[in-house]
């Protein structure tokens, strides 16, 4: 069996703090020597109006290993959101994909063949709150993105998991959608 990672994908979503702190980052993670490389080189050079590509940092000039491309999943048009998504999710993502490395999730001697996109979700709603705890927004950001690497990564959920529970699971909008709402 080759030690390549040619492609993991994976989710999560963390809710449960005040209103706007939901994540829900999907990841996407590769070998950067072939196909995954050539997507995350396009996307990072590739910037579109509302939708910045950025890589995930601890500060302004320290960037994490693997590499890590965050991608809004919300047009952004207002600038506390920048700041806020740029700051302090920015941060709790390059976190995540940290505590992913340390818990052995991404092999440590495979962060400089791999690279991580993370399509980020921040409420648009957050620009509304108006004493934004910023820790908390932060700690839930960093969470969502180190579950949703552990399950790339560990192939979860597996098919077995999803057949046996496909009639148990219910879309938490599917109910909502029928009503119109």
């Amino acid at each position: 069996m080759s030690d390549r990672i040619v492609l993991r994908v994976g989710e999560s979503l963390v809710a449960g703090g005040p209103p706007g702190t939901a994540a829900e980052p999907e990841v996407a993670i590769g070998e950067m020597d072939g196909p995954f490389g050539t997507a995350f080189a396009s996307l990072l050079g590739d910037q579109v109006k509302g939708h910045s590509r950025v890589l995930a940092l601890l500060n302004t000039d320290v960037m994490v290993r693997p590499p890590t491309l965050c991608v809004s999943k919300v047009t952004v048009k207002d600038s506390r959101y920048t700041n806020i998504l740029m700051g302090t999710v920015q941060y709790a993502t390059a976190m995540g994909v940290l505590d992913a490395v340390r818990s052995g999730d991404i092999p440590k001697d495979k962060c400089d063949a791999l690279g991580i996109i993370v399509s980020v979700w921040l409420n648009p709603g957050i620009v509304e709150v108006k004493d934004l705890d910023h820790q908390v927004l932060f700690d839930i950001h960093r969470k969502a993105t180190t579950q949703a690497i552990h399950k790339a990564m560990t192939f979860q959920p597996s098919i077995d998991w999803l057949l046996e529970n496909q009639d148990k699971v219910v879309h938490k909008y599917f109910e909502k959608g029928l009503k119109g709402e």
